[in-house]
């Protein structure tokens, strides 16, 4: 098979095309429908073309586009499209979503796997040598609307699991009509975080669609399973010296029975208030939930604070959610929220402040073609994540319904020292799919310079790989940017972990 040209070539033959008309006598009158016709086959990636993008010292040899896939009449999501380094025509395109629900792609490339990453000074960019799109064609995606630059016409903010994944899979479909040309291309969805809800969701509606090609799904530090979520961070709490022998031996005595623990859904009120000081520890003692053992970014964070007309939001996640208090407080925050104009939702321990500067900058506002009617941008939407109906609890029936289709391959990492969504959670629910064992547990190694040193742990299945990331968090190209790549490449190149 052919590989279609890049996506320059492909316009600048029909320009050519267009031009050899003209001058072979075609009537002048002819010419701006001509032209016009050009334009609509070349579609909005000639606009979205980033052409000069502020904060680097010398522009990117690969082409970038940034604009907005229009999806259900009224809302248009803000996408970021760099191709790849290396023959972008060969290369698979992938796509990246960040969780919350509520929080902004646009986190995963400025400060994860992007081509560039963003510095403390909010200004200037430095260049990522393991990016993912030294491999691939990353495409982000600011989803759902009122996240990032993304928007709604009617500004209705309230949407759910469902309603997410089909406007999702509509966005594709559109960004393919306007790259036709990778339309033919291998695809895979990616993500991390509450990704872990997004990502299998929207892969049950892309498997059904053979006009994509896709092969498979990578989630990173996913919510698999809240059940098994919460009932392992007990666990990996204790296990990591957080809880102390006496609450231990309390947590067994009122939520265990026959050898089975229940910290989910307790209704024995002995247990529920033990599983409450647990959460006051791992989430509100100062503790960063997304890397156990890196410090707390602006130490230890308050629930709520003020800053000028902003409603500061810090949240806790999707952990213990059927808590009766957690409940309470979720009530609190939405009428906090409905009497200030602007609402910042604040991942814990994190400092989203050079992002934040960066992308509110005017000039780089300009340069992304960011729409007018766009708010300012944050990390997460507090408004999209207190508005957000969570409709899936676990997604076994999605991983069963790919892996049942034997041609899909799928790929769950997490960083070991992550609580937001911890590996033991994760490693629990991948074996609750009782996939046959291919590669028993072992370790798997990366170069690092000169030497090769242990990356983690991994058990494979068929089609199915379970991977730890050692000594990393929740975000683990940002924590082991080396390892985050080669486990990445292996994944994409179906090599051996």
């Amino acid at each position: 098979m052919i590989s279609p040209p890049k996506s320059g070539a492909r316009r600048s033959e029909r320009i050519q095309e267009g031009a050899g008309l003209a001058q072979k006598g075609m009537d002048r009158a002819l010419l701006p429908l001509l032209l016009l016709g050009v334009l609509r086959v070349q579609g909005a990636p000639d606009a979205d073309e980033i052409k000069y993008l502020p904060g680097l010292e010398k522009q990117p040899g690969f082409r970038q586009y940034s604009g907005y896939l229009n999806v259900s009449g009224s809302k248009h999501l803000h996408y970021w499209f760099l191709e790849s380094q290396k023959d972008p025509a060969g290369s698979p395109v992938v796509l990246w979503l960040n969780g919350g629900p509520g929080c902004s792609s646009l986190d995963g490339l400025l400060t994860e796997h992007g081509p560039f990453l963003i510095q403390d000074d909010g200004a200037s960019l430095k260049y990522n040598p393991y990016s993912w799109n030294t491999i691939a064609n990353m495409l982000y995606l600011e989803s759902p609307a009122g996240v990032g630059f993304s928007y709604s016409d009617d500004k209705d903010y309230v949407t759910n699991d469902t309603e997410v994944s089909l406007n999702n899979y509509l966005a594709l479909k559109e960004f393919f009509h306007l790259f036709p040309e990778y339309s033919k291309n291998q695809f895979f969805i990616t993500g991390e975080s509450y990704g872990g809800i997004y990502v299998p969701t929207l892969a049950e509606r892309v498997m059904e669609d053979s006009s994509i090609n896709l092969q498979g799904i990578a989630v990173g530090n996913g919510m698999s399973s809240y059940e098994m979520n919460d009932n392992s961070l007990v666990y990996f709490a204790y296990y990591h010296g957080l809880l102390g022998t006496k609450l231990w031996a309390e947590l067994q005595n009122y939520c265990c029975s026959k050898g089975t623990c229940n910290f989910y859904d307790n209704q024995d009120e002995n247990c529920t208030l033990r599983v409450a000081e647990v959460q006051v520890l791992v989430y509100r003692s100062g503790l960063n939930i997304y890397n156990l053992y890196a410090p707390c970014a602006g130490g230890v964070p308050q629930k709520v604070s003020y800053q000028k007309d902003h409603l500061v939001i810090h949240d806790l996640g999707n952990h213990f959610t059927r808590h009766p208090w957690t409940a309470m407080w979720s009530e609190k925050l939405r009428s906090l929220a409905s009497i200030h104009r602007s609402v910042r939702l604040d991942p814990p321990c994190t400092n989203s402040t050079a992002s934040t500067v960066y992308l509110n900058n005017p000039y780089v506002r300009q340069a992304l073609h960011i729409a007018p009617q766009a708010l300012d941008w944050v990390i997460c939407s507090a408004e999209v994540n207190l508005n957000y109906k969570r409709l899936y609890m676990d997604m076994r029936k999605q991983y069963l319904k790919l892996l049942g289709a034997l041609k899909y391959r799928v790929l769950v990492y997490n960083g070991d020292v992550d609580m937001a969504c911890n590996f033991l959670g994760d490693e629990w629910f991948v074996e609750s799919l009782q996939q046959e064992v291919q590669v028993n547990r072992r370790t798997w190694l990366y170069n690092n310079g000169d030497s090769q040193q242990v990356g983690g742990f991994v058990k494979e299945f068929s089609n199915l790989a379970f991977v730890t990331v050692k000594g990393s968090g929740h975000m683990v190209p940002t924590d082991k940017p080396m390892a985050a790549l080669t486990m990445f490449t292996r994944f994409l190149k179906k090599q051996p972990y």
